[in-house]
Order: C-alpha cells, then sequence, then structure tokens
C-alpha cells in the first residue's frame, strides 16, 4: 500500500490553479524529488500532500495512522526569544531527554543540545529541524528545499544525511528542491513539475534535450550533463494536464 497518494489534485490560490491534473503515490522507502522552476507548485502541491492546504479538487489518500516528519523551507526565529535547541525540540510535545539526544546524534549536531535556536548557522539549524522532524520514527519523511541558503557542499552532505536516515529508519522520504544536480545522486524517482506534473522518472538523465534545459535554464553547469534525459515535447509550452507525455531515460553517461 502507498503511504500517501494523489489523483487528479487541484490546488487554487485565489483565482489561479497552482497545481493541476497530478496523480502521484509515495511508496514505503523510496526518495522522491519533486523539482521545477519558481512558481511551478512544488512546494503548494507538498503541503496540500500532508494536509496542510485544502485541495480544490481531486483526492489525497493517506496510509492510516501515517507518521510524518516535516522540515520546513525556513523558520523565522525572535533573537530575542530564549530557546534552547533542546527546549526547541520538547515542541509541541515533550520528548525524553534519551529521545532527544538520539535524534541530535543521528542529525551529527548532538553537541549543540544547549545552544540558542537563534545562534545557529544556516546548516546547524536544519540539522536541528531534521532531528526534530525524526522524532516520531517517521514512516514519510518530508522536506521543502530544506538546503536552501546552504552552500553545494554543505547540501551535498545534508542530502546525504538524509539518504543514511532512509537506510535506518525504514522511512520514505519526499523532497522539494531546486538543486537538481546534488539530489540526484541520493535519489529514487524525480517528479518534474510545472503547474502539472512534466514528466517523471529515475534520475537517470540529462540536459541534453532543448526543452527540459529550457525549463531549468542554463545556469545550472554541466553537473547535470551526468545524466542523459530526452523528452519529445516542450515543458514550458505545454499546460494541458490531460496530454499525455513520453519520455526516454538512459543511464548515466560519462562525460
Amino acid at each position: 500500500m502507498s503511504l500517501i497518494s494523489a489523483e487528479n489534485l487541484e490546488v487554487r490560490h485565489g483565482a489561479t490553479r497552482a497545481v493541476f491534473g497530478v496523480s502521484m503515490a509515495i511508496e514505503p522507502k523510496e526518495i522522491v524529488t519533486i523539482v521545477g522552476p519558481n512558481g511551478s507548485g512544488k512546494s503548494t502541491l507538498l503541503r496540500a500532500l500532508i494536509g496542510a492546504v485544502h485541495p480544490a479538487a481531486g483526492t489525497i489518500t493517506r496510509a492510516p495512522k501515517l507518521r510524518v516528519g516535516y522540515v520546513p523551507q525556513k523558520l523565522q526565529i525572535d533573537p530575542t526569544l530564549p530557546l534552547t535547541v533542546r527546549r526547541f525540540l520538547n515542541l509541541p510535545k515533550r520528548v525524553s531527554s534519551a529521545v532527544a539526544r538520539a535524534a541530535l546524534a543521528r542529525t551529527g549536531v548532538e553537541a549543540l543540545e544547549g545552544r540558542q535556536l537563534s545562534g545557529l548557522s544556516g546548516g546547524q539549524l536544519q540539522r536541528v529541524l531534521l532531528a526534530r522532524a525524526i522524532l516520531n520514527d517517521p514512516q514519510l519523511l518530508v522536506l521543502d528545499e530544506a538546503t536552501q541558503g546552504l552552500d553545494q557542499p554543505a547540501s551535498a552532505d545534508f542530502y546525504r544525511l538524509i539518504e543514511t536516515l532512509r537506510d535506518e529508519l525504514g522511512c520514505a522520504v519526499l523532497m522539494v528542491s531546486h538543486e537538481l544536480h546534488v539530489v540526484m545522486s541520493a535519489t529514487d524517482r524525480v517528479i518534474c513539475m510545472n503547474g502539472h506534473i512534466c514528466c517523471e522518472g529515475t534520475p537517470a538523465v540529462v540536459t541534453a534535450a532543448p526543452a527540459y534545459r529550457d525549463l531549468f535554464g542554463t545556469g545550472t553547469g554541466g553537473a547535470l550533463a551526468l545524466y542523459r534525459h530526452r523528452h519529445d515535447h516542450d515543458h514550458g509550452a505545454c499546460n494541458d494536464p490531460d496530454h499525455r507525455h513520453t519520455h526516454d531515460h538512459e543511464e548515466p553517461a560519462t562525460v
């Protein structure tokens, strides 16, 4: 049984359709990454799946008593608020010191337990947020652009940690990312969004096709050329959720 699934999902921001015609499912223990340009509906889709926003149409089905751990895109903290890492892990539900320390140790920040949350670096804060997300031994770990603001080496380390946690906890991972060249190495399946799902498949892809390069831009550099990905359609030109696309995915090429 899928952990969570959507059928013909539509989410609106006022009169604007942010997400439309989306059908997908997340299976146990897989890592799924949602990618797409700004404004493509990635985060909106993620928030709809976890119940943070209500769809205008379609259905969402979750496994009974599904345990979800969530890492937000960012967390605004009042620098004058006296809140240590340990106290933060007690929100909204108190946890034992043993459980808190085990979660911090898993994410590599056990030494930060007594530090003020407002004094942490971006990378430290994201690992603390990740520790909080795994306190309830989640079946599904959800991350909304959790590496935003981190440099490439820090992002790569963070995603390797996610892969390790997937293996240790046996959970599935659903993440939104704009860093395709980093995420790909730890992803089982990629969902490419532009309002609807443009394409979906394994991370063995390349930006040689003009349609794929047009969607993500050419500023991503040569890293994406490690994968071959060919489409027979133009992502940017297609706004029809009922239009069917075909794909040709190949194994990573050496460049």
